[in-house]
């Protein structure tokens, strides 16, 4: 099982600037200067070096994430601006390895962000495709609303695939494609739901858009159980913990350092951070992510590791 982060930017999409990229290639011009870069080889082991700052990016797309099973229909948590690439690469994967045109989504909330990469969905406009929509909000309706004149020139009903959408019941566990899927309302501007899928034996949480507030114990307890022994668990970390009890409380998002206290709480494996703040440029999401690391450490109850990986677009991990 792979998941794949199509898109991992909050709020809205953020794209690199020329001013950007020719900042990292002096650094990669100064960081690599007097090392051996006769080879193929020795180049890419000088890139490997480097900071992943430096040689890569988060990127900029907002929320999409994939779970593949390698097999079947595809399952996609959101509907950001990530989602136009995994459907590029998912009319691949169906014309090269024989899989099934069906897409079961599972939306947080219809904050435009996570809506907005659904027009440029190219797999909605087969009609051979079957598009299983589910969430706790009325997403058709968010959909049409997008999708309406004058705001975009083609219409919902334009899209021929096949559509259903379901909206699905709160903490009672229900079983959708194969897996088990659990679904808890978080708080929210307007509420976003948080998901728990069960499949052969491993567990993955989708838990973004979502502020924990630190005096609601009842809350907190809930949500450690909703997360309990998963193998992976993508947690928004949009904020430091400074920044999400001070001046952006109420914002609906939370930090690296509550994912940490309740991943570790539940016994969680393995904490993805996602939900990008867009105006951090890659230095300032890595040192967050190094700064989480630290964190961890210092908190550890006993020896065994919380691995922490920081989300960029194309991300993929096995499972």
């Amino acid at each position: 099982m792979k998941i794949r982060f199509w898109g991992t930017r909050g709020s809205l999409p953020t794209a690199m600037t020329a001013d950007t990229l020719k900042s990292k290639m002096l650094q990669v011009m100064e960081q690599t200067n007097g090392k051996d870069l006769s080879t193929p080889e020795a180049r890419e082991a000088a890139l490997d070096a480097l900071p992943f700052s430096v040689k890569g990016t988060y990127g900029g797309a907002s929320s999409c994430v994939e779970i593949d099973r390698g097999e079947g229909g595809f399952i996609v948590c959101d509907m950001g601006s990530g989602l136009r690439e995994f459907g590029l690469d998912a009319m691949r994967r169906i014309a090269t390895e024989d899989r099934q045109t069906a897409y079961s989504f599972f939306i947080s909330h219809v904050h435009w962000d996570h809506i907005c990469g659904f027009p440029f969905f190219i797999p909605a406009f087969n009609p051979a495709s079957e598009l299983r929509v589910h969430g706790g909000h009325d997403v058709e309706a968010a959909l049409l609303r997008q999708q309406d004149v004058p705001s975009f020139p083609v219409p919902l009903h334009f899209m021929q695939s096949k559509k259903e959408f379901t909206q699905t019941p709160m903490d009672t566990p229900i079983s959708i494609d194969d897996y088990t899927v659990t679904v808890r309302k978080q708080h929210h501007h307007g509420d976003s739901f948080g998901y728990r899928f069960e499949i052969d034996g491993k567990v993955i949480v989708y838990t973004t858009d979502a502020e924990h507030k630190l005096e609601d114990e009842e809350q907190l307890d809930a949500h450690v159980e909703f997360m309990r022994d998963a193998d992976l668990v993508v947690f928004d970390t949009m904020y430091s913990m400074a920044d999400a009890i001070s001046i952006k409380e109420d914002w609906g998002h939370s930090s690296n350092i509550v994912a940490v206290d309740l991943c570790h709480r539940a016994d969680v494996k393995h904490l993805v951070m996602f939900h990008h703040e867009p105006v951090y440029d890659d230095a300032m999401i890595l040192k967050n992510h190094e700064e989480t690391i630290r964190y961890e450490e210092l908190l550890r109850p006993g020896s065994i590791a919380l691995q922490i990986t920081c989300a960029y677009d194309g991300l993929e991990i096995d499972l």
